[in-house]
């Protein structure tokens, strides 16, 4: 299976990220974080919206992933943040439903919880976790590329939850949690399992 990961920004970098699975055994093809510069966002109130939908629409042309996942609003952002990233979220949909991909959305915690065992992790745990399960030979930058990555994980590790124990997401994310409660000895020690076998091609 072959997953795009996005991770949308209201105002900084918007992430990306495409990896493929075979159930044991992951492979980074590509990422990045797409950044637009100040003149263009000021330029029409369309303009940054427009180049992050194309943005999608190439990844999903080039490299055809069966699904795409999507971190998910975050609750406590302030008004003005929230109805930006969900303007963002919109056109990360919109190009899902264009391409015929499914979309699926992950909660910031559900995210963390999966790739670094501790729903509050920070930034940096995030970046460190996700070289450490992809096996990569540099930490991922920057950050919103990293997040990218994590989302991507997120969802191919929840399918693997799906089909292994034949729950839906939500029963999904309670084992990953319950699992996750067990392995993680203290916060700020996020721990991972990291699955067998993992590949990356930069």
């Amino acid at each position: 299976m072959r997953v795009l990961g996005v991770d949308p920004a209201s105002a900084g970098p918007t992430g990306f990220a495409v990896i493929e699975s075979d159930g044991r055994k992951y492979r980074v093809l590509h990422y990045g974080a797409l950044k637009i510069a100040a003149k263009r966002q000021k330029s029409s109130a369309g303009a940054a919206l427009r180049d992050v939908h194309e943005l999608l629409c190439k990844l999903l042309e080039d490299f055809r992933p069966e699904a795409l996942a999507v971190e998910s609003v975050f609750a406590a952002l302030n008004l003005r943040t929230a109805l930006r990233l969900s303007e963002v979220r919109g056109v990360v949909l919109l190009a899902a439903e264009q391409h015929g991909v499914t979309a699926h959305s992950y909660s910031p915690r559900e995210i963390k919880s999966c790739v670094a065992g501790y729903g509050h992790a920070d930034k940096r745990q995030m970046q460190l976790m996700v070289r450490a399960l992809l096996e990569m030979n540099e930490t991922p930058e920057p950050t919103h590329a990293a997040d990218a990555l994590a989302v991507a994980v997120c969802h191919l590790q929840t399918r693997r939850f799906e089909e292994r124990f034949g729950v839906g997401k939500n029963g999904a994310a309670a084992v990953r949690l319950t699992r996750n409660s067990r392995e993680t000895a203290a916060p700020g020690h996020a721990t991972a399992q990291r699955p067998p076998g993992i590949q990356t091609r930069q």
